[in-house]
């Protein structure tokens, strides 16, 4: 659960192919209306409470379209911010800084939103040993940004990808026979391809739970859409055999009850798919 995916290669081409889309052959309103040589410089307001996100990357945008442009980040990213609060500034060609200027905002408010909604989520379980999970529920090239807001929010990211940890969850193990069959396949095609994956498998109910430790050889057990008594029970069962994860339609009402049932991950879909961005403006001054 670590930010391997945050690369410098990964950022640069996540900001190339966001300049391709959004200013492909020119920025034709800039290059009409500002001289070529003007100057100027713009504030980064931060227009109500939260938690910033996003200023590490609005500093390298800034700097991969014009490496000229003098940016100072007043603020860190994952700090609570106020309304009214300036995140940065930057100065420098007037027509770099109007270019760039969507594509830092579009970031900054939806990572800041992530951020903020992750923060308020971890303050209601941090009485508990919970740590709260993110998922692929994501925005289609945007998985990057949006995995790095919930971890500056204070969560933890789950898998990043398909191809980075086996997750068997109930389609898989309808579909393959049964959860023997699953898990037995797996290891059989880890040990195959010669691929060191964790695996984690999903249970719907305590006959599952138990099928699964049965079977063993697995490193974490999902309890998905269970009640908080059975979600108890499973955990009293498990023991502390390997590590679980809660599960399936889990809202701001019901996380706090979810993490007393003593799970050790909680994983939350609407913490990417279901945000509001913060208010954020770049303004010239």
């Amino acid at each position: 659960m670590k930010e391997n995916y945050l690369t410098q290669e990964n950022l640069e081409a996540f900001i190339q192919a966001a300049f391709k889309e959004d200013v492909g052959e020119g920025d034709h309103s800039t290059l009409a209306a500002i001289p070529k040589n003007q100057t100027g410089r713009a504030q980064l307001i931060i227009k109500e409470d939260g938690i910033v996100a996003g200023l590490q990357l609005a500093e390298m945008i800034f700097h991969s379209y014009d490496q000229d442009l003098e940016v100072k980040l007043l603020m860190k990213d994952g700090q609570v911010a106020k309304r009214g609060d300036i995140g940065l500034t930057v100065s420098g060609k007037a027509a770099s800084i109007l270019t760039t200027e969507r594509l830092v905002l579009n970031c900054m408010q939806r990572m800041s939103g992530i951020a903020t909604k992750t923060h308020q989520l971890t303050q209601l379980i941090s009485h508990t040993k919970a740590k709260l999970l993110d998922t692929r529920k994501t925005t289609p090239n945007f998985r990057m940004l949006e995995k790095w807001a919930v971890a500056i929010g204070g969560g933890e990211n789950h898998r990043f990808a398909l191809y980075d940890m086996v997750m068997l969850k109930d389609n898989h193990i309808d579909f393959a026979g049964g959860i023997e069959a699953a898990i037995l396949s797996t290891k059989q095609y880890l040990k195959e391809n010669l691929l060191d994956l964790k695996i984690e498998v999903e249970t719907r109910n305590l006959d599952e739970v138990k099928e699964v430790l049965a079977v063993g050889g697995i490193d974490v057990i999902m309890l998905d859409n269970m009640s908080y008594e059975m979600m108890r029970e499973a955990v009293k069962i498990i023991d502390g055999a390997v590590p679980t994860e809660a599960s399936g339609g889990i809202t701001e009402e019901t996380l706090k009850h979810v993490a007393e049932c003593g799970v050790d991950f909680i994983s939350v879909g609407a913490l990417t798919h279901h945000i509001k961005s913060l208010d954020i403006s770049l303004k010239a001054y």
